[in-house]
């Protein structure tokens, strides 16, 4: 196992997930691959793959653990760990950038204006996730409550 290219695979493979659904929103292919559990489920069985690495196949650094700064500091010094880690972004990331993109269509917010929040929500994900909220909220097309539109 290579985590640099399972890293590289998947750093850059998330790209043509985004490029779909910033580009094509509704595109049938959009809707199969990214508002799908397909993704999701192929990404996260790479995590548990890693994740079971880590802990059970040598893996895991000296120190590494949940329950302090330091402790998950020393997870990311083990290349296994750390892809693991931004594996677990991007899943994440992907899946509330494509909700986002659902969400909009439902309550009749243009794309064009969604597209500023899904960058960013690729970027910096909680940054795009208020953004995207901030939005919905100005255009009085939702507000504190996530649930769907009536």
């Amino acid at each position: 196992m290579n985590a640099q290219l399972i890293f590289d695979i998947a750093n850059n493979g998330i790209l043509i997930f985004w490029l779909l659904l910033i580009l094509a929103p509704r595109w049938r292919v959009t809707e199969v691959l990214v508002h799908s559990a397909a993704v999701p489920i192929v990404i996260g069985l790479t995590y548990t793959w890693l994740i079971a690495t880590v802990f059970f196949g040598g893996a895991l650094p000296e120190g590494g653990n949940f329950t302090s700064l330091s402790g998950v500091m020393a997870f990311f010094t083990s290349p296994v760990a750390a892809t693991a880690g931004w594996i677990h972004y991007l899943v994440f990331d992907l899946f509330i950038g494509a909700w986002q993109v659902r969400d909009a269509q439902a309550r009749g917010i243009p794309h064009l204006a969604v597209v500023p929040c899904a960058l960013m929500m690729l970027l910096a994900g909680p940054i795009g996730l208020l953004m995207y909220l901030a939005l919905r909220f100005g255009l009085r097309r939702g507000g504190f409550l996530l649930d769907a539109p009536a």
